[in-house]
């Protein structure tokens, strides 16, 4: 029964919403047999988004205390605007009416009145939508309750809105359906809308910041024939121009370190790379990585840029070097902690690295440990997977982790006192790596020798191993000087900067299922 009325109740929705959907296309079918169809409007001259008409109204004219009435402005002392934006709600009282526009700033409230307006004019506007795009004209004021707003003088429908925005008490609560629709989940929910001012706001900071470092942006290839630079699965596609496969590219590492051969001393770049993996909370298949590469420096120079870049960042975009994340507090303002993958293993697992012997010792401790490895680990893949197992969720304050073990680095130099060792470190907080750096391998003789042995794991069913790069082999033997590079995860920068628990959530469009 229960069921039942279930369905009924939901068919009479679909009934008033079809209704509701088809009186507006018949308000849009009048306008235009009257000759004024909104969507032959060109442009509309805004003086003024509604925030700043708030904030300069209220320097002008600060609200009165409670026991006192805002004083009348003279006519000649008004502040007269014209905004646009979405109207948001409407509230009609015979021959004055109550509004609110929405832009990209914020909101104002509407005073409409059929006397300032004209007859025909109020009517019209009495026949606007919640959703339409308006254009006001008017002057600034304050209501007797004290709510700054604008008096209109004139209304103009820039945009008939088709469709239906959600009920504005509960906005686009459907997680999936504000993915797919983010445009109307920036209209109903301020807090989205900051989220994504903010990441641009970062980009735009972490740019000026390498700027005046002497870095210079640059772009590279998308479509690749090679896709290395990192482990992961590429996507693949069919040039057929050419008559040949392509991939989209994992990395932006080889090429950028071949604008270091040609004397580029300090690059980078901003931009989606593709991986063929799946989707969780922190992984999207497309996302937005940076790397740069630094001439005549190594990895303790990326650390040490690494540090106050966040520092700078989190205090230019947020105001703090204390971030608080889902409840957690990091703090930005303090040394990060820096340790290499063996202490830190030692100091979570309990393991001291140094006297494992062998790979087959190291194998045995990851039984006995209950780590699941391959046939084909060796004993710094199975250093690696004591890290991932016992450290990685415990590194919550900004640390780097360095040293790591040769398996897992093929493109990086080796630690001259223990070539078991790489001079790599990965950057973690929240227990999320963050940044991923190396001094960079430069001895191209090295370089062919570890990509034999990722060929090698390719054959024997490695699908996220690398492949020999014979053109980058061969800019290394033109000669790369000793280099420091980085790359960044922008879109966990953004989450912990916004504290935004899912990195759709930072993504305007993310990689979802097709409905179809």
């Amino acid at each position: 029964m229960a069921e039942e009325q279930n369905r009924n109740q939901g068919k009479a929705q679909q009934q008033d919403l079809n209704q509701l959907l088809k009186a507006r296309r018949e308000k849009l079918a009048e306008l235009q047999s009257a000759g004024q169809d909104p969507f032959v409007i060109t442009k509309y001259d805004v003086s003024i988004h509604t925030a700043d008409a708030k904030e300069a109204f209220e320097a002008k004219w600060p609200k009165p205390a409670e026991s006192e009435e805002a004083p009348e402005i003279p006519e000649e002392e008004r502040m007269n605007v014209s905004i646009a934006g979405r109207l948001m709600s409407k509230r009609v009282m015979g021959k004055a009416s109550f509004g609110n526009v929405q832009d990209l700033s914020g909101n104002i409230q509407l005073y409409v009145t059929r006397d300032d307006l004209g007859e025909e004019p109020y009517k019209a506007f009495k026949k606007m939508d919640i959703g339409d795009i308006i254009g006001v004209k008017g002057y600034v004021f304050r209501t007797k309750t004290g709510e700054i707003s604008v008096h209109a003088k004139e209304v103009t429908l820039l945009t008939k809105s088709l469709q239906i925005l959600p009920e504005k008490f509960h906005g686009l609560t459907n997680t999936d359906l504000r993915y797919r629709q983010r445009y109307v989940d920036l209209i109903m929910n301020p807090e989205v809308k900051d989220t994504f001012i903010k990441r641009s706001k970062i980009i735009s900071c972490i740019r000026r910041f390498l700027d005046a470092q002497g870095f210079m942006e640059v772009e590279t290839p998308m479509l690749v024939s090679n896709p290395g630079g990192a482990a992961a699965r590429p996507f693949e596609t069919h040039f057929n121009a050419l008559d040949e496969d392509l991939k989209l590219r994992i990395s932006l590492e080889l090429y950028l370190k071949r604008l270091i051969v040609g004397g580029m001393e300090r690059v980078y770049e901003i931009g989606r790379v593709f991986r063929n993996e799946g989707v969780d909370t922190r992984h999207n298949p497309e996302f937005t990585l940076m790397e740069l590469y630094q001439a005549y420096t190594d990895y303790h120079g990326m650390m040490d840029l690494t540090e106050a870049m966040y520092r700078h960042i989190a205090q230019e975009v947020l105001g703090t070097t204390k971030i608080t994340y889902q409840g957690v507090e990091m703090d930005l303002g303090k040394p990060f902690e820096r340790m290499t993958m063996v202490e830190a293993v030692k100091k979570y697992a309990g393991v001291d690295w140094n006297t494992v012997a062998d790979t087959e010792a190291a194998k045995a401790l990851a039984k006995e440990h209950h780590i699941e490895f391959e046939d084909f680990h060796k004993k710094g893949n199975i250093l690696n997977l004591f890290f991932e197992t016992y450290v990685e969720e415990k590194l919550i304050q900004p640390t780097f982790i360095m040293d790591h073990p040769i398996e897992i680095s093929p493109l990086t130099k080796k630690k001259p006192e223990d070539p078991n060792y790489v001079e790599r470190f990965e950057f973690f907080m929240n227990g999320w790596e963050m940044a991923n750096a190396y001094s960079e391998l430069n001895d191209p003789i090295d370089q062919r020798e570890r990509f034999a042995a990722q060929d090698a794991l390719a054959d024997a069913g490695d699908d996220e191993a690398e492949h020999t790069d014979e053109d980058f082999l061969n800019a290394l033997e033109v000669g790369m000087p000793p280099t420091g590079g980085i790359g960044y995860g922008i879109d966990r920068l953004v989450m912990i900067m916004t504290n935004s628990p899912a990195i759709r959530d930072v993504l305007f469009f993310p990689t979802l299922k097709s409905l179809s």
